[in-house]
């Protein structure tokens, strides 16, 4: 019970200013990994500075998301230094959708409890995600929240910024009959449908995070934690090469869901399950969970994490330039006109080999 006597404190209540600088301390050298000679200024101010440089008719374009779920799995693993990579992909590969190249990204980490070293450990992650998409890490803001999280919890979001020459854009008005669809493979599930696998694999079979699984060839906690790949820089090389007419970042939604948004008004993205086969982790959920393939596909990215879609003329030149990228790409189909039935803008035909 409170009485008078009892001393009254911001630690009291349950906010550490000394472990947040410790964080800060701890966390520097990472986030000094990932900048960019536009940056301005350093760690520590109130607003991340940044110079735009010369355009001729710049396009800043913009995007912020977390990494849902997945989050449950670090915690519960108490591995915290790739999330962030999740983090960044899940920003930066939106934006490159119509051809912005990623500038920078501000982080926000709301934390139970600050243990400087678990903060280091997520930003570590944040910076590695910024190296590989070429982006410089400007800023955040780690948020110690006691009695609305429990200590051993946090959430983290970011804000990516990136620009695009008006007359590079990419997009849906683009697209033309013919082009070419061209698949980027992803490295697993990426950030999108941890409230299915979890409830599958680890609540209703009880699959424990730790337990070496043959089909994956590693523990079933390092397959759900394996980080999102990041294309920014490879989908920047190939619209720099090739007369690409958009990306599809695909997320929660699935293959379909998602190219349903590129794909404009009476055209098709036919696509082809026969040009690929799952990999083990949804074979697994599928075989363990017995989800419905439809389920499947309008959860999981099935394989797929990025789509281009390019001139037909370009189709080979795209993938030549991707597998010197050492990005795994095939032709997944084409775009077609619409004909009498169609009541889909993005099609799947075919089945999965062996899968």
């Amino acid at each position: 019970m409170s009485t008078e006597h009892d001393p009254v404190s911001y630690e009291a209540a349950g906010v550490s200013i000394e472990a947040g600088d410790k964080a800060v301390e701890l966390f520097a050298p990472h986030a000094k990994r990932a900048t960019r000679p536009e940056v301005r200024g350093g760690l520590g101010g109130f607003a991340g500075l940044f110079a735009l440089g010369k355009y001729k008719e710049p396009l800043l374009a913009a995007g912020s998301d977390g990494v849902g779920t997945k989050l449950a799995v670090a915690q519960s693993m108490d591995k915290h230094d790739t999330i962030g990579i999740d983090l960044v992909a899940m920003c930066v590969d939106d934006l490159v959708v119509c051809g912005a190249e990623p500038l920078f990204l501000q982080d926000y980490i709301a934390i139970g409890k600050v243990v400087p070293e678990k903060v280091a450990e997520i930003v570590s992650g944040i910076a590695e995600g910024c190296v590989q998409a070429g982006c410089a890490l400007l800023g955040g803001e780690t948020a110690e929240h006691p009695g609305v999280m429990d200590p051993e919890e946090y959430d983290v979001s970011a804000t990516a910024v990136g620009v695009v020459e008006a007359a590079e854009l990419l997009g849906p008005d683009k697209v033309r009959e013919g082009d070419a669809i061209i698949a980027m493979a992803s490295s697993g599930l990426h950030s999108n449908g941890y409230s299915l696998a979890r409830h599958v694999l680890l609540e209703r079979a009880g699959l424990p995070l730790d337990a070496e699984m043959e089909e994956l060839g590693r523990t079933l906690g390092e397959e759900l934690l394996e980080p999102t790949r990041i294309y920014a820089l490879d989908c920047l090389a190939l619209a720099a090469e090739c007369d690409v007419r958009t990306f599809c970042h695909v997320t929660g939604g699935g293959l379909a869901g998602n190219m349903e948004r590129i794909i404009p008004e009476g055209l098709v993205a036919e696509m082809r399950r026969t040009t690929w086969t799952p990999g083990p982790i949804f074979r697994t959920i599928k075989s363990v969970g017995q989800v419905p393939d439809e389920e499947m596909e309008k959860t999981f990215n099935m394989g797929v994490g990025m789509v281009a879609v390019v001139s037909p003329e370009d189709r080979d030149r795209a993938l030549a330039i991707l597998a010197a990228r050492h990005i795994d790409a095939w032709d997944l189909g084409e775009v077609r006109a619409a004909g009498e039935g169609d009541d889909k803008r993005a099609v799947l035909t075919g089945s999965h080999p062996q899968y």
